[in-house]
């Protein structure tokens, strides 16, 4: 006989861990026990036969839960005398000795719940809040470790007898589920006028349904906060949906009833299912299909449209008594604001937007928006790493040499720590403009920490020295001793691509919008050469600057960096006074841009792609005003996605410059004599290869094998595919985002990589 005590860090609380312990315990017929502790891992302490120890650390190993995730097993031996005549599961303990584990994301329904959601003879037959060890909300309900019921919003629900009696059952797949309920002692679901006032119905989530298939707005109450949802075949609703949150184009989310009705509108890969089904249910951009029906103000001007699938019991049962094939299912948040999640505050800033709201009142501890990916040529690409992802860890193939925090730049924020070989990326925060998404970010930075036992020592934020992430990062420098190291934008999204593959040096092709650089200019489109020599990097070559008149007002109305690019080049006078009612203050506006550019005085220039692809969009007419992030390009890339190559230019570079100049000109001179559709393609194409050609020479000069394309930029679908076409003929091999964002979305990620192994 002997006795073992063994600690487990993973993703091993909140996913049937100590149920499994427990039954391949029985199994090998070990006494002892198992217990949560307070650093989220798992302690199991056994007595028994060595024979049969050894067969328990085999089961541990090969028949885990499939939601759990060992990182680490440390095993030590026990002197003394037995003491334990049977195996159980004890109370948590609060000490933390371990870092690195974690609490898994919120996960959607499983197979099994679903069935007896439906099943009529089932208890929880039609329970909105039907959850087991397999599935339900995790990472957003948890208040503090280890994860108990008492340390959960679901606190305030006492079992009743009935699930209390499957809580404590070995061989009920609720065993020591923290989320068991149903309707006798669980959660309640109500429906409420837009003054909170309360509408009595038998099921008021089907009563939901119905009011959404009728072309009304309801608030819908979920997991990780609150969806403005309505139907998707009327443009009515849509297009006062739109007036009240103040989205003119933005793209609205919606969610599909089933996986067949998808179809019915949208393409479907075989990759993109898969993503569709999995426990973490994302939304995915599909392309939308030639039979398309649903309204075209869901994705104006756009090929395709983000949808995701029923994810709660909640979602599925407000498509029972309706025949619409897909809701609207918009995160609810005000302009530039966290997700709302409380209900008092939907009450409040929703009351004027909405017609209902579907309430229900477990409270929501940590709001989290859904997940958004988008496919690439067999690779998965996020553009927000969120709901069903985070907290999860992205594993390392390095060790990093202290705990860092990443804050992130100023749009799509996200906060990041890094602890050893693990990368805990927090859900989407946001645009950090404002003191709430501020706070949103310091509140989801603290219980990232506390979540995985971390010890940072360093802080990392953007070169920029007015972001508000700048000023956070110094203040938590300052109150928690903690080392600041702040890291230039591009550059953290190079290294994040190369940490994220375990790459040590690469060629990395870095495009988005904006970025502050080591001069101090406006950086968006560079060729960077990255080493594992943190924090050492070298720009070689870039875009052509271009000038931006009148700063912040050429981004969001792009006919101006055109009018900018193209002056002294072509007769852009008469061509802008025919477009004049794209500028806020017509004539008497081209007027001043015009003498702004003769005159040449302090106008800001920028590299930037983004802004190029801007200009574009609107020289073809395609996007005259951005917006929301991202918009022209996003609907250039549309345009071209049916397009093909009529120009085929050369790409002009001269002393590691990528002229774009020409390229605009071509576009202007040739607008009439070919479709938009070929014109923008043949401008994604110019510069895929013109970044691909630079790329692929300066890896030749430094003997580097690896050329890595990153940035918001490379979200786009065309640009990746021949980019990579073009390097990978040459005989490199060429890498993308899969793990995380290219956009600012993962420059946490790059910041707390870059300051964690330097």
């Amino acid at each position: 006989m002997m006795s073992v005590k063994i600690r487990v860090t993973g993703i091993v609380q909140g996913v049937g861990f100590r149920p499994f312990i427990y039954r391949i315990a029985v199994k090998n017929g070990l006494n002892g026990y198992v217990r949560n502790m307070g650093d989220a891992g798992v302690e199991v302490l056994l007595e028994g036969k060595g024979e049969n120890i050894e067969k328990f650390l085999k089961d541990l190993k090969e028949k885990k839960p499939p939601l759990a995730e060992i990182y680490e097993t440390i095993t030590w031996s026990l002197e003394g005398k037995k003491k334990y005549k049977s195996f159980a599961i004890l109370e948590s303990s609060e000490e933390a000795e371990l870092s690195g584990s974690a609490i898994p994301p919120d996960i959607a329904i499983c197979g099994e719940c679903l069935k007896e959601l439906r099943r009529l003879e089932d208890p929880r037959y039609e329970y909105f809040f039907i959850t087991c060890t397999n599935c339900g909300p995790r990472y957003t309900i948890i208040e503090r470790l280890p994860y108990d019921r008492k340390n959960t919003t679901m606190q305030e629900f006492p079992m009743c007898s009935f699930c209390k009696s499957e809580y404590k059952n070995p061989f009920n797949r609720r065993f020591h589920a923290q989320t068991v309920a149903c309707a006798k002692c669980g959660p309640k679901a109500c429906l409420t006028t837009k003054k909170g006032e309360l509408i009595r119905h038998k099921n008021p989530i089907q009563e939901a349904g119905r009011l959404l298939s009728e072309g009304l707005i309801v608030a819908v109450k979920g997991y990780g906060g609150f969806h403005i949802a309505t139907a998707t075949t009327e443009d009515e609703p849509l297009v006062r949906l739109r007036e009240v949150k103040h989205r003119r184009q933005k793209p609205l989310a919606i969610m599909a009833r089933s996986f067949e009705s998808m179809k019915s509108f949208a393409e479907v890969s075989k990759e993109e299912a898969e993503l569709l089904t999995s426990y973490a249910r994302p939304i995915v951009l599909l392309n939308k299909s030639n039979n398309y029906f649903l309204s075209d103000l869901i994705a104006p001007g756009l090929h395709n449209i983000g949808v995701m699938l029923p994810y709660t019991g909640l979602h599925h049962m407000l498509f029972d008594k309706v025949d619409d094939p897909a809701f609207v299912m918009t995160s609810a948040n005000p302009p530039n604001q966290p997700i709302i999640k409380d209900n008092d505050e939907a009450l409040r800033k929703l009351g004027s937007t909405v017609d209902y709201f579907l309430f229900h009142n477990r409270q929501i501890d940590h709001r989290c928006d859904d997940s958004v990916i988008r496919s690439h040529d067999n690779h998965q690409a996020f553009l927000r790493r969120s709901r069903g992802y985070a907290p999860a860890p992205i594993i390392l193939k390095e060790k990093g040499k202290r705990c860092t925090l990443g804050l992130g730049g100023e749009l799509n924020n996200t906060a990041c720590v890094l602890l050893g070989n693990k990368v805990f990326i927090s859900q989407h925060i946001g645009d950090v403009e404002n003191i709430e998404t501020r706070d949103f970010l310091k509140n989801a930075s603290e219980h990232l920490i506390r979540l995985t036992n971390s010890k940072v020592e360093t802080v990392a934020c953007d070169l920029h020295p007015k972001f508000t992430t700048t000023k956070l990062a110094q203040d938590l420098a300052e109150e928690n001793g903690w080392q600041l190291i702040q890291i230039q934008h591009h550059y953290a999204h190079i290294a994040a691509l190369m940490v994220e593959h375990g790459v040590k040096e690469i060629i990395g092709v870095c495009c988005d919008g904006y970025g502050y650089g080591l001069d101090g200019e406006a950086w968006g489109g560079e060729i960077l050469f990255c080493t594992w020599k943190f924090p050492d990097f070298e720009r070689l070559a870039h875009l052509q600057k271009q000038p931006l008149v009148g700063g912040d007002l050429a981004t969001r109305y792009p006919l101006r960096i055109a009018t900018g690019i193209l002056h002294r080049k072509a007769d852009v006078q008469s061509w802008l006074l025919q477009n004049q009612q794209h500028f806020p203050y017509g004539e008497k506006e081209i007027e001043i841009i015009l003498h702004q550019l003769e005159k040449r005085s302090k106008i800001i220039e920028t590299t930037s792609c983004g802004r190029v692809l801007d200009a574009v969009a609107a020289v073809l007419g395609v996007c005259y005003e951005r917006t929301y992030e991202g918009e022209p390009a996003m609907k250039l890339e549309s345009a071209a996605i049916k397009g093909r190559d009529v120009l085929k230019l050369k790409p002009v570079i001269n002393g590691g410059v990528l002229d774009t100049t020409q390229l605009l000109l071509e576009v202007f001179e040739n607008r009439r004599g070919y479709s938009k559709a070929d014109l923008a393609y043949s401008v994604h194409a110019y510069l895929a290869r013109g970044l691909a050609m630079l790329a692929i020479e300066k890896a030749l000069e430094n003997n580097v094998k690896t050329v890595g394309f990153s940035g918001g930029v490379a979200c786009n679908k065309i640009l990746a595919s021949v980019m990579r076409k073009v390097v990978e003929v040459s005989g490199l091999e060429f890498l993308v985002h899969e793990a995380i964002p290219p956009g600012d979305g993962g420059l946490s990620f790059g910041q707390a990589v870059v300051a964690g192994f330097s």
